[in-house]
């Protein structure tokens, strides 16, 4: 079989490239060129030309033929269009989950295909099996063997058609042991660091980053008291409606006092503690709410602030995605499920509510930081079944 291997630079995808060409696979090595555009990037971090040399050394040392594609033209419009007017609206995107949506599993496997490739292989930690069923294949995405590098998460919005032309190499690996492979076959990176930040642009200083489109402008940073939110909250609504439980809290200015400002409230999502900027508290900071109509930030005192915890979350209709179509639930259906909010946060338990308008999450306990414009994945005994943005 003809498989092109998405080699970033980084130990994991040259592994995979080496343990299938080891299978007697016909490998083809292949660099994504995403992002050219440096503007609020920090100097060092994710150098793409740093990891084009590489990717051809682990090319030349395993004796495969090596592919450039720039697709940077698809990502603007498709991942960073989308970053920006989530930003403006206030939400806070996951934009490695949309490249891999929209560019890794898209984009690049036709890229693939045009080279005459019957797959598409990563370095992600996570597996992949499938079974037959009255209507044909269905695929099986399941988390990682290693619980501290699982990245299934990430794959959250993929579909059947594309993890039919997809291939995990390494998900039954634990990390270490990728590296001692790495060494003993001697691969250029084996000792090199994982990348961190933004899919294919690297660690940024978001404000500067996001400056590009998005004007800063002040507004006033107000504190919110712990214990009025919870007098307010128990007021609102009791354990069992959920769906009262899973609309945030919307505070106005004369919930609390101001204490400074800020340089635009699009700039910070919920749970962030860095760019406040201001003192005189015994605990840091921590954003809890934003309103970008008002362009005005709340802040709340200590990272156990009430502010910060949510028992319930909705998804809306148009923004629930089913890997698993043939477990899709119905109109009025309760299931439990194991459920995450964000990338190697560990598994919750939770109940699923599917109601006409949307998918109600119902949290066991409260979770810190839900954030709008997230991803909120949802698994049965280690299969990632389906996801949604986040609504609210």
């Amino acid at each position: 079989m003809k498989i092109a291997v998405g080699l970033s630079g980084g130990v994991d995808s040259a592994v995979a490239a080496y343990l299938l060409k080891q299978s007697g696979h016909d490998i083809v090595g292949m660099f994504m060129q995403n992002w050219h555009d440096t503007t609020g990037t920090l100097h060092g971090d994710c150098l793409w030309e740093d990891d084009l040399e590489i990717a051809k050394m682990v090319a030349r040392k395993l004796d495969i033929p090596f592919e450039f594609v720039d697709l940077s033209s698809q990502y603007s419009k498709r991942v960073v269009d989308y970053m920006f007017a989530e930003y403006e609206k206030g939400r806070t995107p996951n934009p490695d989950v949309l490249c891999n949506r929209e560019i890794k599993f898209d984009v690049f496997v036709r890229e693939a295909n045009r080279l005459g490739a019957d797959r598409v292989a990563t370095g992600h930690y996570c597996r992949l099996d499938s079974f037959e069923s009255g209507n044909g294949t269905v695929f099986r995405l399941l988390a990682g063997t290693d619980p501290n590098k699982d990245q299934s998460y990430f794959l959250c919005q993929l579909s059947q058609e594309q993890l039919s032309k997809s291939m995990f190499p390494i998900g039954h690996l634990l990390k270490p042991e990728v590296r001692r492979i790495a060494a003993e076959q001697n691969l250029p990176n084996a000792d090199r660091k994982d990348s961190q930040g933004i899919c294919f642009v690297g660690k940024v200083d978001l404000p500067v980053f996001l400056q590009q489109k998005l004007s800063a402008k002040t507004g006033d940073t107000v504190e919110i008291m712990s214990d009025f939110y919870d007098r307010r909250r128990k007021n609102a609504a009791d354990d069992d409606d959920y769906k009262a439980l899973s609309r945030p809290f919307k505070y106005s200015p004369d919930d609390g006092k101001k204490i400074g400002t800020h340089d635009g409230a699009h700039f910070f999502t919920i749970g962030q503690r860095r760019g406040i900027n201001i003192g005189g508290h015994a605990e840091p900071l921590f954003v809890i709410a934003s309103d970008v109509e008002t362009n005005t930030l709340y802040v709340g005192e200590g990272q156990n602030h009430a502010g910060l915890f949510r028992k319930a979350l909705f998804v809306d209709s148009a923004e629930i995605h089913w890997i698993r179509k043939d477990l899709a639930m119905r109109e009025g259906e309760t299931l439990d499920y194991d459920v995450r909010i964000r990338y190697r946060q560990p598994l919750q338990k939770a109940k699923l509510m599917m109601q006409a308008e949307g998918l109600y999450i119902l949290f066991d306990k409260p979770q810190r930081g839900v954030t709008p414009g997230q991803f909120a994945a949802w698994y049965l005994d280690g299969e990632l079944i389906g996801s949604g943005v986040i609504n609210a």
